[in-house]
C-alpha cells in the first residue's frame, strides 16, 4: 500500500528562487477517514499543457496515511472541479533539493493569500533530514494547515 509521510513547516525567510508550478485543487470528499482531491498543475510560465491528478488519501495514523494518485485527462479534472465541496485551493509550488530530500514550498493565492508552507515527504516518521535555515516552526499536527481544511476555512478568515 502506498503511503504518504509528510511534515509541514512555516517559513522564517524566503527560500532561493526556483521555477514553480501553479496548482488549483478541489476536494470531492473530505472527512476524518478519507479525502479525495482533484488537482490541475501547470508550469508557472504557462509553457506546458499541464497535468491533472486524482488523489485518494486515507485516515492518518500519526504522520502516515495511505495515498493513491492517478493521472487523469485534463478535461475530466476540469469537470470534476465543478463537483468539489468548499472553495478551490490555489497555490504555486516550488521544489527545493536539500540534502537527499525535496522540500516543497507552497505559496497560496486567493482566499489563502499570505500563507506560505514548506513540506517534506519522508520514508519513515523518524527519518532524519536537513532543515534549511529558511524553514521555521513545524505545524504538521495543526489541522488548520491541511489543504483540505483551507478549502472550507481559508487562511484569510483565521
Amino acid at each position: 500500500m502506498p503511503v504518504e509521510i509528510e511534515r509541514k513547516f512555516l517559513l522564517t525567510d524566503k527560500p532561493p528562487v526556483v521555477a514553480g508550478v501553479e496548482m488549483v485543487q478541489g476536494y470531492l470528499c473530505k472527512d476524518a477517514d478519507r479525502t479525495i482531491r482533484v488537482r490541475l498543475e501547470r508550469d508557472e510560465d504557462g509553457g506546458k499543457q499541464g497535468r491533472a491528478v486524482l488523489s485518494v488519501k486515507g485516515k492518518p495514523v500519526g504522520l502516515t496515511r495511505p495515498e493513491y494518485e492517478y493521472s487523469i485527462p485534463m478535461h475530466e479534472a476540469q469537470e470534476l472541479m465543478g463537483l468539489c465541496v468548499g472553495s478551490l485551493v490555489e497555490k504555486t509550488r516550488y521544489r527545493h533539493h536539500v540534502g537527499k530530500h525535496v522540500w516543497e514550498v507552497d505559496v497560496f493565492h486567493g482566499e489563502n493569500e499570505g500563507l506560505v508552507v514548506a513540506e517534506i515527504e519522508l520514508s519513515d516518521e523518524a527519518e532524519c533530514f536537513d532543515k534549511p535555515d529558511w524553514v521555521g516552526d513545524e505545524v504538521s499536527s495543526d489541522s488548520r494547515y491541511a489543504n483540505s481544511k483551507l478549502s472550507t476555512h481559508p487562511y484569510s478568515k483565521w
